[in-house]
């Protein structure tokens, strides 16, 4: 990690910036990786998505603000299914794809996924409950979580949840006990801790064995999970086996491992119990682009490629291929949407020597996104209500927050005559930054505005001081 707990001036790359950073050509220009399919320049100088500029969304719903491309993000759904679909089909019949809800999750986006014939991952009541209110089918839905309560559990039953992934023992009996109490029977899948090491960053790569989630493979924990389900043929139902080994990742090597692993679980099952587990679920965690440092697969890529392997470990093994499914989430949401800020001042700071660095602070910060600060996640920005002539300069774009640390993008170039007024985008901002927002120093939290056929409307509302003095009761 770049981050120095003596501040940012001691982290990696220092004031010249990360080394796969290069000066632009052109300081105007968009990297078209970045950013959702309709965003361009329009003939003024402005970003324009959906056809609409962006100066317009600003003067209509203020700033900071999330935008969306509502077809992008329709279009990145259809991609998944479509390709995991018909990569699968002459192995198990096709794949099935559920949206990772946790990456972003409203009530219009659940209806999207829903409209786009896609399943919905959830790991909370709270976005269980945001399925049920936008009318998401409970078959369709898999509910995860690794302390999931019983009000939950309960919640997820009635509804008619198509799976709960079970992640401990105490959930095993507490589901059980659950659908003995309703006169149901629980269709579970058990998460197995594989033991593979994701190439990420280590809060988010969750298949080690020392971590919280799952059963681990190593001394049989997955194994007796699976004999302690079975010992309740009454209330629960197998369906088969999950396993997830991270978050942005790039290639299909810890898939590889992962999938040996888990189906030697499988063919166990097979041998010991003499049934067949009809699902695999290989979780989800497909990188995406924040930087040009960054170069993501294709949803094509990515079914072709874990086609490849459940194929060749299915075959060496003499395991019948189960039905597959998988779970992105990040790679449909994050390059769907960017953030949209009004910079506010602009400072030059004298670092060592001659070297300076450029301050652009905005009206936003780390209770939008806090990725960079958690994570210590790159992103890219471009000055987005006009074009400039003016030589590129390297920048910081910062927050209003009262925290050295509170830093959106750690390094980018932009023209020297960034100024007060400017409106500034950062692209990628779909996936887990209004998920993970806060009210830190008492700041709303910002609207998500989606952009569709040359209109755009809330779909999430701007947060007021009045919502934040609502739940204060003194």
């Amino acid at each position: 990690m770049r981050a120095h707990e003596a501040g940012a001036l001691h982290a990696e790359g220092g004031h010249q910036g990360p080394s796969w950073l290069r000066p632009p050509q052109d300081v105007n220009a968009l990297v078209p990786a970045l950013w959702a399919s309709s965003v361009r320049r329009g003939d003024a100088g402005a970003l324009t998505v959906g056809g609409l500029d962006i100066r317009d969304i600003a003067g209509e719903f203020g700033t900071p603000a999330y935008v969306i491309d509502e077809d992008d993000f329709r279009s990145r759904a259809r991609e998944f299914k479509a390709a995991f679909d018909e990569v699968f089909q002459d192995l198990c019949g096709g794949a099935d794809v559920y949206y990772a809800g946790k990456a972003f999750l409203c009530t219009a986006v659940a209806r999207w996924i829903g409209e786009e014939g896609l399943g919905l991952d959830v790991c909370s009541g709270g976005e269980l409950e945001v399925a049920i209110r936008a009318g998401f089918p409970g078959g369709r839905i898999g509910f995860h979580g690794n302390n999931k309560s019983v009000a939950e559990i309960e919640a997820a039953l009635r509804y008619g949840v198509g799976r709960i992934v079970v992640d401990s023992f105490e959930e095993i009996e507490r589901v059980a006990a659950a659908a003995q109490r309703l006169g149901l029977i629980a269709p579970v899948l058990v998460r197995v801790t594989v033991g593979v090491e994701a190439h990420t960053h280590e809060y988010i790569a969750t298949a080690h064995e020392d971590q919280k989630f799952g059963f681990s493979l190593a001394g049989g924990e997955a194994a007796n999970a699976v004999r302690r389900i079975l010992e309740h043929p009454a209330y629960l139902s197998l369906l088969g086996l999950h396993s997830h080994i991270g978050s942005q990742i790039f290639d299909t090597s810890g898939f590889e491992v992962a999938t040996r692993r888990v189906l030697g679980l499988h063919l166990d099952v097979a041998r010991e119990h003499g049934i067949r587990l009809a699902e695999l679920d290989l979780g989800g965690g497909f990188g995406v682009a924040y930087t040009t440092a960054h170069d993501p697969w294709s949803a094509r890529d990515l079914a072709t490629g874990m086609a490849a392997i459940i194929e060749r470990e299915c075959r060496a093994d003499g395991v019948p291929i189960p039905k597959i499914s998988v779970e992105p989430g990040r790679a449909i949401a994050g390059p769907s949407t960017f953030t949209l800020y009004e910079v506010g001042t602009v400072k030059e700071v004298l670092l060592d020597g001659d070297a300076t660095r450029t301050y652009v602070a905005v009206d936003g910060g780390m209770s939008d996104n806090v990725r960079p600060a958690l994570y210590d996640a790159d992103y890219s920005c471009t000055i987005a209500s006009r074009v400039s002539q003016a030589a590129p300069t390297l920048a910081r774009v910062v927050g209003k927050h009262c925290e050295s640390g509170d830093i959106l993008v750690k390094d980018e170039f932009l023209p020297s005559d960034v100024r007060a007024g400017d409106l500034l985008a950062v692209p990628v901002t779909g996936a887990y930054c209004r998920s993970l927002s806060s009210q830190y120093n008492h700041v709303p939290r910002p609207p998500v505005v989606a952009v569709r056929g040359g209109a755009a409307r809330e779909i999430v509302r701007r947060e007021t001081i009045e919502d934040l003095l609502a739940l204060d009761v003194d």
